[in-house]
């Protein structure tokens, strides 16, 4: 199965991608019961990147009925890490979905009998300084993957010729969505003769972690859906006639200021959101870009369980099937067209023969 092509749907059999530590499956021996928490600051059911980690946890109970999962919900930004702190002896892992979480090394360290999954972020201690630990699993992607693609898809797609990306907040994850979207833009107008320009309005510019101007259309949170929608009537109202949206429960007001107008499409993000698109009898998604966290956290779940699990930094991509797009009929209106040019453009990310920009080689605004 390709995640291209296929709707990453969430099965144990998923545990057989191949991402440096040994595959497992539901026939394998009984292991260690666990009891997991998963934290986030905008809930387990943001219909997209808290929940597609969580999905992961419940497949991974699913298959092992003598463990056990508790979410936590806090909204505070700044008391995400104290939350860890105060759980940690309650709980034998914890998955921490977001880059709020980097700054866990101290609390990692202290706790070596505690095992932790990081999702989209690696981990420091609390001078700042870089971790790599033996009970930490990190998993940071090529989000700039998935931007390309959504960005060949927009501009494949655009009537108008004008396209858009809305991000939450500039955190290296969203500035590589980004990025990633532009390039994909420009891949499409140099290769298969587009018309298309991304749309940057500068009252939402972004600052990135690092006091760059990364420019974009950022909401500033991922939990504001009223200013979710302000930013997308903003765009629309420029004339941009697709939006990727990359903003967490934010995007529920870009879907809304979407099915308020005339032929606007847009692409979701992370995981499928067809279903969120339902606009009466129509929908507005045109497709979704995919970043499989579900099946990496299940697999490492099943690691620990087995006790085969190792603590490192993984950074996972098309190479692993785990960045792509939605092309499932019925889940997607994509061209037939538009269709074969992305399949070809997974090709080129999974071999390495394209590569998106990406916050790691970001150079300032041109």
């Amino acid at each position: 199965m390709k995640i291209r092509k296929v709707l990453g749907i969430l099965t144990a059999a998923a545990c057989v991608l191949a991402l440096g530590a040994g595959a497992v499956t539901a026939d394998s021996a009984e292991g260690t019961p666990i009891s997991v928490c998963i934290i986030t600051s905008s809930g387990i059911d943001d219909g997209s990147f808290n929940q597609d980690c969580y999905n992961g946890i419940l497949a991974f109970i699913d298959e092992h009925p003598d463990c056990k999962v508790t979410d936590i919900k806090e909204s505070d930004y700044n008391e995400l890490i104290p939350t860890v702190e105060k759980s940690v002896g309650d709980y034998d892992v914890f998955v921490l979905p977001g880059y709020n979480f980097a700054g866990i090394g101290d609390i990692a360290q202290n706790n070596p009998d505690k095992k932790f999954l990081v999702v989209d972020s690696t981990i420091t201690d609390s001078e700042g300084n870089a971790l790599t630990l033996d009970n930490v699993y990190t998993m940071t992607f090529k989000e700039q993957e998935g931007g390309f693609l959504a960005g060949v898809a927009a501009a494949l797609t655009t009537k108008s010729g004008k396209v858009a990306v809305v991000n939450g907040m500039p955190f290296p994850s969203n500035v590589n969505y980004e990025l990633g979207f532009m390039s994909g833009v420009k891949h499409a107008v140099d290769n298969y003769g587009a018309e298309a320009e991304c749309v940057e309005l500068p009252s939402f510019a972004g600052t990135d972690l690092f006091g760059n101007d990364v420019g974009g259309n950022y909401t500033g949170d991922f939990t504001d859906e009223a200013q979710g929608k302000v930013v997308g009537e903003a765009l629309i109202g420029e004339g941009c006639d697709v939006l990727f949206v990359a903003a967490g429960a934010s995007g529920n007001g870009v879907f809304t200021a979407a099915k308020e107008a005339d032929g606007v499409y847009v692409i979701g993000c992370d995981v499928d959101q067809y279903d969120d698109g339902v606009n009466g009898s129509g929908n507005i998604i045109l497709t979704s870009a995919l970043k499989v966290m579900h099946s990496n956290v299940t697999l490492q779940l099943e690691n620990i369980y087995n006790g085969t699990f190792e603590g490192q930094d993984a950074l996972l991509g098309a190479d692993t099937d785990s960045t792509g797009y939605v092309s499932a009929e019925g889940r997607q209106q994509l061209s037939e067209d538009a269709i074969a040019k992305l399949d070809e453009c997974f090709e080129l990310l999974k071999s390495g023969e394209e590569v998106p920009a990406s916050q790691e080689d970001f150079q300032g605004l041109k």
